[in-house]
């Protein structure tokens, strides 16, 4: 049967968070087509991943038999986070923007897992697995608005995630999320709300097709 990857990164909980909802949409309806899979889920605010030192980078490109001891320890957590990633069928990822980036809990996952010769290269090891971004943000970047110059959580993610791993990429992205809690922003609650509407639509409708892809 087949495996989804669920990696969270935002800081709120369930019912708290934007993000979340979406995640858990699709994730419910890729349940449901899978009864049977396996689901490997990361709370990267609860259970963190070490963010990248000297000792992890480095034992990336030096012979197993000269590694440190320390750098031995430091590569064999990354290992155990490549693995998963390789593993995997399809990826879910929630990445809420955080001050126009992704959040730090996520860039020390990606991290871990870019590693050049194995999952980055001429050959990347999961290439081609489906995955989807839930990419929540308070405002709006889309094209034509006042901010899109400060979107960097897709432009980012599409360069590591599509082009490093060579993962077949797709986003989901609810949009406006601090209208019903900032007042300035009153007026534009319905936009909320309706973009809120599509993302979970469309969070199950393309859980549905992939996992339906994935069992032909």
């Amino acid at each position: 049967m087949a495996t989804l990857l669920h990696i969270e990164s935002s800081v709120f909980p369930s019912g708290a968070s934007a993000s979340r909802a979406v995640t858990e949409t699709f994730r419910k309806t890729w349940e449901e087509q899978h009864p049977e899979g396996t689901v490997i889920y990361r709370d990267l605010s609860v259970d963190p991943v070490p963010h990248i030192t000297a000792d992890a980078h480095t034992a990336g490109f030096t012979d197993p038999l000269g590694r440190t001891p320390e750098q031995a320890a430091a590569f064999a957590e990354r290992v155990r986070l490549i693995e998963g990633l390789e593993q995997a069928d399809a990826v879910l990822i929630g990445a809420p923007m955080y001050n126009y980036a992704i959040p730090s809990t996520l860039k020390a996952w990606l991290d871990n897992v870019i590693l050049f010769g194995r999952t980055s290269g001429e050959a990347p090891s999961a290439k081609g697995t489906p995955a989807v971004v839930v990419a929540s943000r308070g405002g709006s970047y889309a094209p034509g608005t006042p901010k899109e110059p400060y979107e960097y959580v897709q432009n980012y993610l599409t360069a590591t995630l599509a082009g490093m791993l060579a993962l077949d990429l797709d986003f989901i992205v609810p949009e406006l999320t601090m209208a019903p809690h900032n007042p300035t922003m009153a007026e534009l609650i319905p936009l909320f709300e309706a973009s809120r509407d599509r993302a979970l639509e469309d969070a199950a409708t393309k859980a549905k097709v992939l996992a339906e892809g994935l069992a032909a």
